[in-house]
């Protein structure tokens, strides 16, 4: 993309998100992640009707009284966007490919982020990272983390989640909410899922274009791994080679849902040529219903 259409899909890229995020998101996620936990601020002396569980005992022994801990809301959230790059992610049969949806909904995340006074982090990934932006605040931060997602152009083709988060647990100690954006068509990453998400919540957005579920009749079709670049003929036409795609397409989806009910951890699917926004909104509220 010539930098001139870049800035241009940058800053559509930017009112369309915004609008979406004002209009529909932004109460949404301020809802879910208004506050992550409580810093300790300061002590004072006890008071009737305090919680004898906050006395702070080493403080009341010295000071010959009853103090108590004091706590905060702690407010600051960490957010990183984990991107899928991968060659599988070039593929769209609808109005826009899989790696465009993630940049919108890179985009709209990162948006409501900033809007909710957090810090947004970045990393693109393949088999190798790709691109790594440290966490920050503010608009001009967010352009810039949309326009690497806009104009990468990946030097892996390949998926390797467990690489990526690898990656995050070790440059990231400090708790974050982490969307991992991607189709997921990878495997061996369970372990470092689940080690990871104890540190982070982890929330997958499961990116899938309707192809990938039923293969229609299109007769004598090459269909090229987009990841090793191997080309195959495929007769489409075959009622049976039709059938066993969809079995297999299904058995790898039902593979991927059962590892995250391992993990309890409860993804987000979005469609290419669907709503994006539904599908968080819904995230959302149900987050906000269980939670209270």
């Amino acid at each position: 993309m010539l930098p001139k259409e870049l800035i241009k899909a940058v800053k559509l890229l930017e009112i369309a998100a915004r609008r979406a995020v004002n209009d529909q998101l932004a109460g949404q996620y301020q809802s879910v992640f208004k506050g992550r936990g409580m810093d300790f601020s300061e002590v004072r002396e006890y008071q009737p009707g305090d919680d004898i569980r906050v006395i702070d005992w080493n403080v009341s022994a010295r000071m010959e009284g009853l103090f108590v801990k004091q706590f905060v809301e702690e407010r600051e959230l960490t957010v990183f966007l984990l991107v899928d790059a991968s060659g599988s992610q070039s593929f769209g049969t609808q109005d826009k490919l899989k790696l465009q949806t993630a940049a919108e909904l890179a985009a709209l995340l990162a948006l409501s982020a900033v809007k909710n006074n957090d810090r947004v982090g970045l990393i693109t990934y393949t088999d190798e990272i790709e691109q790594f932006i440290p966490p920050k605040k503010g608009r001009k931060h967010v352009l810039r983390v949309i326009t690497e997602i806009l104009s990468t152009n990946p030097k892996g083709h390949q998926t390797k989640t467990k690489e990526a988060l690898e990656f995050l647990f070790r440059i990231n100690r400090k708790k974050a909410v982490v969307f991992v954006i991607s189709d997921f068509l990878d495997e061996g990453f369970e372990h470092t899922l689940s080690v990871v998400n104890r540190r982070h919540e982890i929330i997958p957005l499961v990116i899938s274009d309707p192809m990938e579920e039923n293969l229609p009749n299109m007769g004598l079709v090459p269909f090229e791994d987009p990841e090793t670049g191997e080309v195959l003929m495929v007769d489409t036409s075959n009622a049976a080679v039709r059938q066993a795609y969809d079995r297999a397409a299904g058995e790898l989806r039902r593979k991927r849902d059962r590892m995250f009910r391992r993990l309890k951890i409860e993804p987000i699917p979005i469609r290419t040529g669907e709503s994006y926004v539904e599908p968080l909104v819904k995230y959302f509220q149900q987050r906000k219903r269980r939670a209270s």
